[in-house]
């Protein structure tokens, strides 16, 4: 049986596309940064050696975008772009587990 088909991403320009993709780059390197569900001081470390490149690849992603006229975020659409691509649950990595119930 084969996995349900995702649903499509909605239409981007190149500079939103590189935006998302390297928004969700930089989530997924704070997630393996994050001391809360880290298991290694050397994943942390090449992590965050790797989140440099990735943070200047959102810059200009948004500097483009801002050099072209895109003034605004196109909040919806760029939202469904996240959740296609697992946003959620990437972004997820970056906040505390849940604790020991009080």
């Amino acid at each position: 049986m084969l996995p349900p088909e995702l649903p499509p991403l909605p239409a981007l320009t190149r500079a939103e596309g590189d935006f998302v993709d390297s928004y969700l780059q930089v989530v997924d390197l704070v997630g393996r940064i994050n001391p809360s569900r880290g298991d290694d001081t050397y994943g942390a470390l090449r992590a965050a050696q790797a989140l440099v490149s990735r943070a200047a690849e959102l810059r200009d992603a948004l500097t483009l975008m801002h050099a072209r006229g895109e003034r605004e975020l196109h909040t919806p659409t760029l939202d469904r772009a996240l959740r296609v691509l697992d946003g959620e649950r990437r972004a997820g990595r970056v906040t505390m587990p849940p604790g020991p119930p009080t």
